[in-house]
């Protein structure tokens, strides 16, 4: 947790920056993009030649975060790298100048048959990363990329395209993901899901923890190796973040991940702060200092991402929900139930529910974002409807007692709002709604009922909880308040505290969900099984045991 005080200790060009841009009210966007250039300035116009020899300069392999690909589209993928051969450094170990950056992108392993290529320049001002929207792809392909800047050649990443949006695809299989905190553990289930066979990964949130790591990785127990001093302390600046996404990625597990298969993300707290909400912070700072905080944390995020521009933060503002088309099988909204909501009620964390979580005045996700997913499921075509999103969805009680506590940061806090989004999706006709959550650290399997303390009433769609990746160490099989969260809960089938991810097939008749688990994290190795499958019929509205 961070004071007042830590803030005052460990970011002073925080608070100076932050006197420069008043309160909350008069920060608009242009104000916030002038308080973001505090710490970095918008690239200007480069010449080719300038970019040709700072690819020159390059004297050690600067690809050390790998490669990452996203949000693929039926004619395009974003391929992203950063350069960066001493990636523990402030600068990367790179200068101050641009760089010419070749990529490629072919039908084969091997480059024989080349489908798109061309340069980019790696801005300094964007940490010399690299987001490449390739577009003229054909539909519904696997494909092979790679970078070139010097002498220097990426290692090989494999992606695919979208089917096309008329296409009527049968099939598709990902992966869910969250919640990798790199101090808690190794990322072995990513080893696992490198080698699986799976379309796209949707990572849920909380890629990033601002937190601190100390020098022997926390819980992973370095003896091979010490970590600099720079990562034991909180991020709160945009170095700080940088760095941070800097040691994340240099994970060989997540590396092989990204380099195995595109990736759909959306963020949570902790890739800014533990339990923010809107402009509101986790403690007692004020507002301009944390806006300048959260447009840092927006800023690291969208350069270590595979993002298209669009996603491009503009100061604290970052527009990250969208949506994604396979074909005419599945629909996927992904929300941010982060920068729109309304504080949490009654002081947040666990609480005996109250009349503040049926305002209809407060919000998840925001007037606009709601009005955006319900106009989306409305002109919705596809047979499945997904949203991944962060927090649960679903009501879950803590106690067998009542009124039972629930938790006020997730949506059984934002009552109201949850009736919106159900109403919705009724009005809508929305027949195969699946609901995709990290956060919790668990795994969960949720039948969504029109009324949760009505166990007879309708099942309006599936909410599967993906597990952390990491965070939360090595975790149970049945944790302790097992029992008594599958009493308090009739419509929760599963719940499981292992390490891993989900993966979800879709099909024409049903979806399956097998939940992989690793038993074991603070140290390397560990196998990975399927705890328990699920699977949901078309028009079912319900999970039964696969």
């Amino acid at each position: 947790m961070t004071t007042t005080n830590d803030l005052s200790q460990h970011s002073p060009e925080l608070r100076a920056a932050a006197r420069h841009i008043g309160r909350r009210r008069f920060l608009t966007l242009t104000g916030a993009a002038a308080a973001l250039a505090f710490s970095v300035q918008l690239p200007a116009p480069v010449a080719a030649s300038a970019a040709a020899r700072g690819a020159r300069r390059i004297a050690d392999d600067p690809f050390t975060l790998g490669v990452a690909s996203g949000d693929p589209l039926p004619d395009s993928v974003v391929l992203w790298t950063r350069l960066a051969p001493v990636p523990f450094q402030a600068d990367g170990g790179m200068t101050a100048e641009p760089v010419a950056v070749r990529w490629e992108v072919a039908h084969d392993e091997a480059f024989t048959r080349v489908a798109a290529s061309g340069e980019t320049v790696a801005h300094p001002e964007y940490h010399h990363s690299v987001h490449v929207d390739v577009t003229g792809l054909e539909a519904g392909r696997v494909y092979h990329y790679r970078f070139r800047t010097g002498t220097w050649i990426s290692e090989t990443g494999r992606t695919r395209t979208a089917p096309a949006a008329s296409a009527a695809t049968t099939a598709l299989t990902f992966a869910a993901v969250s919640c990798q905190a790199y101090a808690d553990g190794y990322y072995t289930a990513y080893r696992h899901l490198a080698q699986d066979d799976v379309d796209v990964v949707l990572h849920l949130g909380d890629y990033l923890y601002e937190y601190a790591v100390n020098s022997a990785g926390g819980y992973r127990n370095y003896t091979d190796r010490t970590l600099p001093a720079v990562f034991n302390r909180e991020a709160m600046t945009l170095e700080d973040y940088r760095l941070r996404y800097a040691l994340f990625k240099s994970d060989p597990d997540l590396r092989a991940a990204h380099a195995a298969h595109p990736f759909v993300v959306t963020w949570d707290d902790h890739e800014t702060e533990n339990n923010y909400a809107g402009d509101t912070p986790e403690n007692s700072v004020p507002p301009a200092e944390f806006l300048l905080r959260r447009a840092s944390a927006y800023r690291a995020y969208w350069e270590n991402q595979p993002l298209r521009e669009p996603q491009r933060p503009t100061g604290p503002d970052m527009r990250l929900y969208r949506r994604l088309h396979w074909g005419r099988l599945a629909q996927f909204d992904v929300l941010d139930t982060r920068q729109y909501r309304s504080n949490q009620a009654y002081g947040d964390g666990a609480q005996v529910p109250g009349p503040e979580i049926d305002d209809p005045a407060r919000t998840m996700t925001g007037a606009t974002q709601e009005r955006w997913l319900l106009d989306g499921w409305r002109a919705s075509t596809a047979l499945w409807n997904v949203v991944p999103q962060q927090v649960t969805f679903s009501q879950r009680k803590f106690d067998l007692t009542e009124p039972s506590r629930v938790s006020m940061d997730a949506w059984d806090g934002y009552r109201a709002s949850r009736r919106r989004v159900l109403d919705g999706a009724k009005a809508a006709g929305v027949e195969n709604l699946m609901v995709l959550t990290g956060d919790v650290h668990v795994g969960y399997a949720f039948d969504i009922k029109d009324d949760f303390d009505d166990a007879g009433s309708a099942t309006l769609g599936t909410e599967i909880v993906a597990t952390s990746i990491a965070s939360g160490r090595d975790g149970a099989d049945k944790p302790a308040n097992w029992d008594t969260y599958m009493k308090a809960n009739p419509h929760l089938r599963f719940y499981n505290g292992r390490r891993g991810y989900v993966r979800v097939a879709l099909g024409e008749r049903l979806a399956r969900a097998d939940f992989r688990t690793v038993p074991y994290v603070t140290t390397p190795g560990a196998p990975v099984t399927t705890a328990a499958s699920f699977v949901t019929q078309v028009g079912g509205h319900g999970l039964t045991p696969a």
